[in-house]
């Protein structure tokens, strides 16, 4: 949280306009790397009584989602020229000369905010392009 107030006061301060994007079933974007099985859901015909699921991407409910969600959101702000901060790792950066975008993630929502509105218009259509957000101004 004091990461989250600094950068509203930052925002704040400087004028920057603050956005919130919240990312449809985020836990259900993660891809699971791990073998991992569940029993087959009830109405499914289980002829044998033995038959079980490989899931190939987390469900809600998984120890793994959240960090599988979190990995995935990573990578894909990383190969965009986002810098992860080693001091609080919700926190994404990206500078070009003055030009400053931060992004912070809570979960599945997302704070935007910085000094350029055209780098925060390509972070937008980034995340739009690798999952399914709300933009919620």
């Amino acid at each position: 949280m004091v990461t989250v107030r600094s950068v509203i006061s930052l925002a704040a301060l400087n004028g920057w306009p603050l956005y919130q994007m919240d990312v449809f079933n985020a836990f259900l974007q993660g891809d699971l790397f791990e073998e991992v099985y569940m029993t087959l859901p009830e109405g499914f015909n289980d002829q044998g009584g033995n038959r079980v699921c490989r899931l190939r991407k987390s469900l809600y409910g998984l120890k793994q989602a959240s960090r599988q969600w979190n990995l995935k959101l990573t990578e894909a702000l990383i190969q965009h020229g986002y810098v992860q901060s080693l001091y609080d790792y919700s926190m994404f950066t990206k500078q070009d000369g003055k030009k400053l975008v931060i992004l912070l993630v809570y979960v599945d929502d997302l704070l935007i905010t910085g000094n350029d509105a055209m780098m925060i218009s390509d972070l937008k259509a980034v995340l739009n392009q690798s999952f399914k957000m709300k933009d919620l101004g």
